[in-house]
């Protein structure tokens, strides 16, 4: 039985484009810039920025799905040593509009346009992210009715908050009419079977099938997108 899809969900981060080089950079220039202006930082490893991060939940659990205020109290934790208080928190006002502006400096996966040109003609579109790049910053964003954050959910997937805000932002649709896209197996692919609601795998990197449920339908290129949902929905 051919099931009646509606609403397409789309992830943002490594789905839409690949994230690793625009955070990558978006850090670069930022701490450049900080360092511009008070000196050398010492900045830690990743493993710094988990702990840091956990400490920062534990003072203050909105951290954990606000990212924004998340990268703002790391840059205060990072620059503590600067005084006055003041033009500490310029600096770190300044350096998150920087980091945020360079954080939407991204460069879509080649057929993301065409195909979600296409897909708007025949579906509801929308965008259910952790993270907190806004699309209607881009030109695709004109595609998609509703776009929802962990900010806005209050809460970061896998957690049903973002499917469930996305149901109501469109008359007369269920979790059986809805189709999620996106690249995580856990975040995207699990967070939807636990639902039932129909997802497509985004694996442009060739990953193994790690998840103890039948792995969905995948692709690795957006230009086959358009005819892998039309061949599954519209036969």
């Amino acid at each position: 039985m051919i099931k009646h899809i509606k609403l397409i969900t789309f992830d943002l981060d490594d789905t839409l484009w690949d994230n690793r080089p625009t955070i990558m950079k978006a850090e670069i220039d930022t701490r450049k810039w900080i360092e511009d202006k008070v000196g050398e930082v010492e900045w830690g490893d990743f493993n710094d920025f988990l702990n840091l991060r956990e400490d920062l939940i534990k003072e203050d659990k909105t951290i954990e799905w606000d990212i924004s205020k998340l990268r703002k109290e790391i840059f205060k934790k990072k620059l503590c040593h600067i005084t006055p208080k003041n033009f500490r928190d310029e600096i770190v006002d300044k350096a998150f509009e920087i980091f945020i502006a360079k954080r939407h400096e991204i460069k879509l996966f080649d057929g993301v346009k065409e195909s979600l040109y296409n897909l708007s003609k025949k579906y509801t579109l929308g965008v259910l992210t952790n993270g907190n790049a806004d699309v209607y910053k881009f030109d695709i964003g004109k595609y998609f009715k509703f776009s929802i954050s962990s900010l806005e959910a209050r809460d970061s997937k896998p957690n049903r908050s973002h499917f469930d805000m996305a149901l109501a932002q469109v008359n007369d649709v269920t979790f059986e009419n809805m189709l999620h896209i996106g690249d995580h197996q856990i975040n995207d692919m699990d967070a939807a079977n636990n639902l039932g609601i129909d997802c497509l795998w985004f694996n442009n990197n060739h990953d193994k099938w790690e998840q103890n449920f039948k792995k969905p339908d995948e692709f690795s290129s957006w230009h086959d997108l358009t005819n892998i949902i039309k061949d599954k929905y519209e036969r």
